[in-house]
């Protein structure tokens, strides 16, 4: 689950361009977890109607669920901050 490449498979980029340089997605996956159960308990409590327990439940069920997407994504959202993605000439002309 949380394994990554070493390099881009395509480009050769080195993913891990310093030691522990993927601790700050943790800041982020903190962020798109407060807001996945932000979101799951409104829709939970106001639009399905279930109580607070009922709703808590829902949440904890559904973040286990979606813990390895988020923890991707978080890292995806990381390295995304700091690389940015230049296509190559040949890449360019091979699309028109």
């Amino acid at each position: 689950m949380t394994t990554l490449h070493e390099n881009c498979p395509k480009c050769n980029f080195k993913y891990m361009m310093e030691p522990s340089f993927f601790f700050g997605a943790m800041y982020v996956n903190y962020a798109l977890a407060v807001a996945l159960f932000i979101a799951i308990f409104i829709i939970a409590k106001v639009f399905i109607g279930l109580s607070i327990l009922h709703s808590f439940i829902a949440i904890v069920i559904v973040s286990l669920i979606l813990t390895p997407i988020t923890i991707r994504l978080s890292r995806i959202i990381w390295i995304n901050l700091f690389v940015s993605y230049k296509k190559d000439a040949k890449e360019l002309q091979s699309e028109k």
